[in-house]
């Protein structure tokens, strides 16, 4: 096998609650939430809102179920603040992912935001005009040099309902960045947003450096696009799930990212009702699926 295929599979605590609904899962406890992810194979879990935030307290509480921190969203502020003031605000988080060994740092650009107003269709999403992505870039490239010099690479996460949601923002985004700014893929936004994940990720995969592996029901995507559903309202009626239970072909996919040598996490994300989808049967139905194709693909 050619050297730089290694990759690790990891997983969102969203498959047992969801930090946008509290409501979904909110009783359940993080000890469950982080032995169902050891026992359903991963090696890795992602950042979540019942997680404690010093690395003191947090480190200990993954090592005792052998698992790493992979990474963690951050809501970005850049359109309305100046890169020294987010700078500021995203030392915290940054502080904990380095101290955790984290190779990446989730960033969104969050300002004007619809994906958590539940009542509030997608057509009315922000959009950034022409004139404003070369300014946007250069302040998100200079906070991703910064946080380069921590160790942590900076992971620009598209997201339905934000300024970065199509295929052709995707393209605009990494034209007005530099290098420090590695793209995420995100399957389930992109299939949502219309575009094709292995289209995207064959033009920017050099750029990409960390992958949320979300898939997409079919018939509920049809149904939420045709109402002009809200992002959590589309999430309610179901509208992800796992890979290899939705629509998503990854095999083409995870051989690109083999081809482009790709070395980091594979994350099943997966906005789902707890109460619908069993935790533990989907995390493993997510896991034999992916990590079954990735070895397919020559991902080690």
């Amino acid at each position: 096998m050619a050297p730089g295929t290694t990759v690790r599979i990891g997983i969102n605590p969203i498959t047992w609650s969801n930090d946008d609904l509290p409501e979904l899962g909110g009783a359940t406890p993080l000890e469950t939430c982080l032995a169902e992810t050891r026992e359903a194979g991963y090696a890795g879990i992602e950042l979540g809102n019942k997680f404690p935030r010093r690395a003191e307290t947090l480190r200990p509480l993954l090592e005792g179920h052998g698992l790493a921190l992979v990474s963690g969203w951050y809501s970005g502020g850049l359109m309305a603040r100046s890169v020294a003031e987010e700078i500021a605000a995203i030392e915290d988080h940054l502080a904990l992912l380095a101290a955790m060994g984290s190779g990446v740092l989730i960033f969104a650009e969050t300002t004007g935001s619809i994906a958590g107003a539940r009542a509030t269709a997608l057509s009315q999403r922000p959009r950034l005009a022409a004139a404003d992505w070369a300014g946007f870039g250069a302040k998100l490239t200079a906070l991703a040099e910064h946080v380069a010099k921590r160790g942590v690479a900076l992971a620009y996460h598209h997201h339905m309902g934000t300024i970065v949601e199509s295929a052709a923002e995707i393209d605009r985004l990494m034209a007005a960045t530099g290098p420090a700014v590695g793209l995420l893929l995100d399957t389930g936004h992109l299939a949502y947003a219309g575009a094709d994940p292995l289209a995207v990720a064959r033009r920017h995969s050099g750029r990409i450096n960390h992958v949320h592996c979300k898939d997409v029901r079919s018939d509920v995507l049809e149904r939420v696009r045709g109402a002009d559903a809200s992002f959590l309202a589309a999430v309610l009626d179901g509208v992800f799930t796992v890979p290899g239970d939705g629509m998503i072909d990854y095999r083409p996919l995870l051989a690109l990212l083999a081809e482009a040598r790709y070395r980091g996490w594979l994350v099943v994300e997966a906005e789902q009702d707890p109460a619908k989808a069993h935790p533990l049967t989907y995390a493993r139905m997510g896991y034999a699926y992916l990590s079954k194709a990735a070895a397919a693909a020559g991902l080690r």
